[in-house]
């Protein structure tokens, strides 16, 4: 089929940068930083080159999200521990960072009938109901995707830990869709 149909919207990553964060500190020091326990208990931090913001917690822990690639995730948290370090944080090196939700959409490129999707695909693995919402949800054991489709032909995949898992949802999809003579 078609290489790298998915364009990759959202990674979401979590890592511990220390063992404990003074967020008080933390929004002092950095301009833009949001704070405000009442409203939330982790600070509110945003960058933008890459574009991403950050969750940052005073357990250490840190999570990005708004990234487009794994691979910037990776810098802005490099980044962010850098930031930390310049103001007197110390923060753990080379941390672990666990991609926890890709955000993927694909374009199937044609009109797609959901109602015959929806019998095709068995009502065991998907939500259909139109009046509420306008994709039919279809629930995917491997890869662990979700992705939601559209009449339009357009699908949005979230659930992966990998680009490969988004790209591998699709294809599901397509094989299935094509196995029913839907594409």
């Amino acid at each position: 089929m078609s290489e790298s149909s998915i364009k990759i919207e959202n990674v979401v990553a979590s890592t511990k940068l220390a063992e404990a964060f003074d967020l008080i500190l933390i929004e002092s020091e950095f301009e833009g930083a949001e704070y405000n326990k009442q409203k939330f208990p982790g600070l509110v931090y945003r960058v933008l080159d890459p574009k991403a913001a950050f969750l940052v917690f005073t357990s250490g822990k840190v999570v990005c999200t708004g990234a487009k690639n794994v691979k910037d995730v990776h810098t802005v948290i490099g980044n962010m521990a850098k930031k930390l370090n310049g103001i007197g944080i110390p923060t753990i090196e080379n941390p672990q960072i666990t991609v926890q939700n890709i955000v993927a959409s694909a374009d199937l490129h044609t009109i797609l009938n959901l109602n015959a999707i929806a019998i095709g695909l068995g009502l065991e693995n998907i939500e259909y109901e139109p009046e509420q919402f306008p994709g039919l949800v279809y629930r995917i054991d491997v890869p662990k995707v979700v992705v939601l489709i559209f009449s339009s032909g357009k699908l949005v995949v979230t659930g992966g830990k990998s680009p490969e898992d988004c790209e591998r949802g699709v294809e599901v999809v397509r094989q299935q869709l094509d196995n029913m003579g839907l594409l």
